[in-house]
């Protein structure tokens, strides 16, 4: 079950004199309940942590809703959540560099580290990963969670345990700017204005990228992107047949050329219309997963030698995204529109605003 705590089983009763943790379980489709969560004993190299602050990520929706993300089933009761930040309460006999009462970011996924891809450093791709909330480990909605100490990442004075918390979906635009190599000569365009379309337009732009434009179905979520810092914003359809049109207007709007296109929604139409608008020689780099199987013009795109790259979470961004953070390069903050407590009530109503779209942008668990 990973680190996090024992299997809905197991949960027992706080000793003598101890509060009892309590966490959110998914318990089947749209059944979120609050009840106890065992947690294992503290190993020498973990740490015990006071959560303070969690987000909502559309694949915690996407569980609620099916029990289901990607090739991920839900078969048994599961804590749900995955991004977080918290206060050391207790440390392992050979934690060296945390102390009870740091603020640390918990980066959710433990890898094997014995795995030919953990020896070159793409731990992220470890197929024996345990990761927060990912079936059938625990996630880390809850009063605390026991985390191997070298993911729990302390947090400038400046940095506050909401923006820890965002640092896990600031670096999947982190990993993607990475993957295609963004820097200051690197013109973007970014497909879709949801979380994580937001987070790597801002990854983008501090990281170098001169002009972004970012694109949406969305009146609402445009108008945010603009205010984010977008130099120009295209409002397309859901037709398929609008793509040589749209491409059309996102070249007018980016007349130097798109270098790089991230494909932060994962559609036939929007990996369409990345590979079509992208320039010769340019690189599409897909961070969304909405469809699991596309049907895309990549002939023609491979005929312009444009690259395609994937992207599958983050390895070792969690020191960028604090530094990014604490020097102001990125503002994250602007994306946390709803706050809520941690009650059976509260629960279910920040997953509903979540799951609901409409102005919603992160949904934040303040315990």
């Amino acid at each position: 079950m990973g680190k996090g705590g024992m299997s809905h089983g197991s949960a027992g009763e706080a000793k003598d004199g101890e509060e009892e943790n309590m966490a959110a379980w998914l318990l089947g489709i749209n059944t979120l309940k609050i009840q106890p969560f065992k947690l294992p004993p503290l190993g020498p190299h973990d740490v015990k942590i006071r959560v303070k602050a969690v987000g909502i990520c559309g694949s915690d929706v996407h569980y609620l809703k099916t029990l289901r993300c990607a090739d991920f089933i839900v078969k048994e009761p599961m804590v749900i959540g995955h991004e977080c930040a918290g206060i050391i309460e207790e440390v392992g006999s050979e934690v060296k560099k945390l102390v009870p009462g740091d603020r640390v970011a918990l980066e959710p996924g433990i890898s094997c580290w014995r795995c030919n891809l953990c020896k070159e450093g793409r731990y992220n791709l470890c197929p024996e990963m345990k990761f927060f909330a990912t079936p059938p480990v625990h996630g880390s909605l809850a009063n605390q969670v026991v985390h191997p100490a070298d993911l729990c990442f302390k947090l400038p004075g400046s940095v506050s345990l909401e923006e820890g918390a965002m640092c896990e979906p600031l670096s999947v635009g982190v990993h993607a700017c990475r993957r295609a190599n963004i820097g200051p000569e690197t013109n973007v365009l970014v497909m879709g204005a949801g979380p994580i379309g937001l987070v790597t337009m801002l990854a983008a732009r501090a990281f170098g990228a001169p002009r972004i434009v970012i694109v949406d179905v969305d009146d609402h979520r445009l108008s945010v992107a603009k205010e984010l810092g977008a130099d120009d914003i295209v409002k397309v359809s859901t037709n398929i047949q609008d793509v040589a049109e749209e491409v059309s207007q996102i070249h007018k709007a980016m007349e130097p050329g798109i270098d790089v296109t991230f494909d932060c929604a994962g559609f036939n139409k929007t990996m369409s219309t990345a590979l079509s608008a992208t320039r010769a020689g340019g690189k599409v780099c897909l961070v969304g997963m909405g469809h699991s199987e596309m049907t895309v013009p990549l002939t023609p795109a491979a005929a312009r030698e444009v690259d395609v790259v994937g992207i599958f979470r983050y390895k070792n961004t969690w020191p960028l995204c604090l530094e990014f953070i604490s020097s102001g390069k990125i503002d994250v903050k602007p994306l946390i529109t709803h706050r809520f407590g941690f009650s059976q009530k509260e629960v279910e109503e920040a997953f509903e605003t979540s799951a609901g779209g409409g102005n919603a942008i992160k949904v934040m668990f303040n315990l």
